[in-house]
């Protein structure tokens, strides 16, 4: 099994979920000035706290600055046993353009 790239239209429906688990894999200064709401902001000293505590069953929507670096971390999720991973193509750049 492996993760998904979708459009920022195609994750809508997974953005307007609230069981959808969003995944911030940027610098804590970034995710600060501007994030998607609901999204977990995810580093090195909280990944293990985050898959200890998160259901792999949910969805898993994972977004970067432009979509590079979110391809990587959702091979790594799906490889840590989450079943229905996303990447978001574009990123948070993509996101802020439509808001």
């Amino acid at each position: 099994m492996s993760y998904k790239c979708i459009s920022l239209d195609e994750a809508q429906p997974l953005l307007d979920d609230p069981e959808t688990v969003i995944v911030d894999i940027r610098d804590k200064g970034s995710y600060e000035d501007g994030n998607i709401p609901r999204s977990i902001n995810i580093s090195q000293k909280n990944i293990d706290h985050f898959l200890e505590n998160t259901d792999r069953d949910k969805n898993l929507l994972v977004y970067c600055y432009v979509g590079n670096s979110s391809k990587g971390a959702s091979d790594y999720f799906v490889q840590k046993g989450f079943k229905t991973v996303f990447s978001l193509d574009g990123g948070y750049k993509e996101f802020a353009r439509k808001e």
